[in-house]
C-alpha cells in the first residue's frame, strides 16, 4: 500500500513539475511589460472617440441590462438607474444593492441562509458583478473616477488607448490597452490584471449588436482558444 501511495505521490509531483515548466515557457513567450503611455489631450480625444462609436449617450440613458457569463452560470438583470442588480448562480439569487450592499437580499433555493452566509454571498455577488459587467460595458467606463488614460503607439503604427484603474471595482490597479478601429470602435484589448499572471493577454471584443435602447454591446470575446459568451444580451428602458 505504501508503494502505491509513493507512486501516486511521484505522479502528482511530476504532474505539478510539468505544469510549472509549461507555465514558465508560456510566461517567457507571451508575458509583456505594461507599456508607458502618454497622457494628455490626444488620449482624452481617443477615449471620447471610442465612447461615441459605441453610443455612450444611449448607454447613459439605458435603464436595464441583461446578460449571462461563465457559460451561462452567472445570470444578471441590472437596473442601472436604481443601482440594483439581480444576480443568479447555482441555487442562489442575490438582489444586490450597489449603493448600499447591506440592504441586499439573499435567497437560496429550498434552504435558509444564515447571516454569515448571507454576507459571504453578497460579497460573492458583488465580485461576480464587477468582473462580469466589465466584459459587457468596459468601453463606457474609461472615464470612471480613478481612471487614467494615455496613448500608446502599437506595433502596426496605430494609436492604442491605455486605461488604468487606480481605484474602485474589485481589483484596483488593473490596466487595459485598447486597440480601436479607425472610427474608434473597440476591436480588442490587452490586459495587465491581478488575476492573470501573464501580462498583455489579449481579448477580442466581438459580435457587437445594437440593442433596443440604441447602445452597442458585445456578445462574445475570444482569449486564445477560449470563447467567452455573454448570453442573450439585452439593453432597454
Amino acid at each position: 500500500m505504501r508503494r502505491i501511495f509513493r507512486r501516486i505521490g511521484r505522479l502528482i509531483l511530476g504532474f505539478l513539475f510539468l505544469l510549472v515548466v509549461i507555465f514558465g515557457v508560456l510566461y517567457i513567450m507571451y508575458n509583456e511589460k505594461l507599456p508607458e503611455g502618454k497622457p494628455g489631450k490626444e488620449a482624452e480625444a481617443l477615449a471620447q472617440k471610442m465612447q461615441k462609436a459605441v453610443n455612450y449617450e444611449a448607454y447613459k440613458n439605458t435603464r436595464y441590462f441583461e446578460w449571462s457569463f461563465n457559460g451561462g452560470n452567472h445570470q444578471y438583470k441590472w437596473d442601472k438607474e436604481n443601482g440594483k442588480v439581480e444576480v443568479k448562480w447555482a441555487d442562489y439569487m442575490v438582489n444586490l444593492n450597489l449603493n448600499d450592499t447591506t440592504r441586499s437580499i439573499v435567497s437560496k433555493q429550498l434552504a435558509t441562509v444564515s447571516a454569515k452566509e448571507s454576507r459571504d454571498l453578497i460579497n460573492t455577488a458583488w465580485n461576480y458583478f464587477n468582473n462580469d459587467s466589465f466584459w459587457l460595458v468596459a468601453p463606457f467606463k474609461v472615464f470612471d473616477e480613478g481612471t487614467e488614460r494615455s496613448v500608446v503607439t502599437l506595433e502596426d503604427g496605430s494609436k492604442g488607448l491605455l486605461v488604468s484603474y487606480n481605484q474602485g471595482g474589485t481589483t484596483p490597479g488593473d490596466s487595459y490597452l485598447w486597440k480601436l478601429q479607425p472610427n474608434g470602435f473597440p476591436e480588442s484589448y490587452q490586459m495587465w490584471v491581478k488575476i492573470i499572471p501573464i501580462g498583455g493577454t489579449k481579448a477580442t471584443w466581438d459580435d457587437w449588436k445594437v440593442m433596443e435602447s440604441g447602445v452597442f454591446l458585445p456578445t462574445s470575446h475570444q482569449i486564445g482558444p477560449v470563447t467567452l459568451f455573454m448570453g442573450d444580451v439585452k439593453a432597454y428602458n
